[in-house]
């Protein structure tokens, strides 16, 4: 039977970085990787409101990556 297992995560912060010259959003990321992988969602949440706390830009959105190893 072939499993899955888990492998990698990746936090990426997506900040709203205003509006360009044809009125379309702008947005600037940021990733982290080496993420512990068991991380719940609230801890990612909380994770990205503090770092959002370091930067001048509002964040937009908090996204996660997996990587999984399928054997």
């Amino acid at each position: 039977m072939t499993q899955s297992i888990l492998n990698k995560s990746t936090l990426r912060l997506v900040f709203d970085n205003g509006i360009d010259e044809s009125g379309k959003a702008v947005f600037k990321t940021k990733s982290y990787s080496n993420v512990d992988p068991v991380s719940t969602a609230d801890q990612f949440q909380a994770t990205a409101a503090a770092i959002a706390t370091l930067s001048s830009l509002p964040l937009s959105s908090v996204e996660r990556s997996d990587t999984s190893i399928i054997n």
